[in-house]
């Protein structure tokens, strides 16, 4: 469905270009302009110029829809991802890195290493006869 909607708004897009460039310029820039060149005795009479008008709008309209409708569909195939989830980008050349053998994530690895930890506090050294002892830093 993605690749024909793609398709279809490609048509639109080379189908406004090409009504864009048809149109009779004020400026000289376009196709259509009152010079010795381009396509002046083509479209010449008020109604082609109301049609090609009309024209445009509407697939400017056709474009903005088909544009609309293409971001929703790729923002709802798109799975959220946490950056957890993905490893460093890859050094050309260097080695990649081995995950350890069950290590899923981040959280699951610190929680697995909680789990195995004991769960007494430490115990801190006694202090010597009347010697103040210093506070550890953690």
């Amino acid at each position: 469905m993605q690749t024909v909607l793609i398709v279809v708004h490609l048509l639109i897009v080379l189908s406004l270009i090409g009504v864009v460039l048809l149109q009779r310029s004020e400026g000289g820039l376009g196709l259509g302009g009152g010079g010795g060149g381009g396509v002046g005795g083509f479209m010449t009479g008020r109604g082609q110029a109301n049609a090609l008008t009309r024209a445009t709008a509407i697939l400017a309209a056709l474009f903005f829809v088909t544009s609309l409708t293409l971001a929703v569909m790729s923002h709802r195939t798109a799975a959220p991802k946490s950056i957890l989830d993905t490893g460093a980008p890859a050094v050309p050349g260097a080695p990649a890195p081995k995950a350890p053998a069950g290590a899923d994530n981040l959280l699951d690895t610190l929680r697995r290493a909680q789990d195995r930890a004991p769960e007494q506090a430490p115990a801190s050294p006694a202090p010597e006869s009347g010697v103040p002892t210093a506070p550890q830093s953690r």
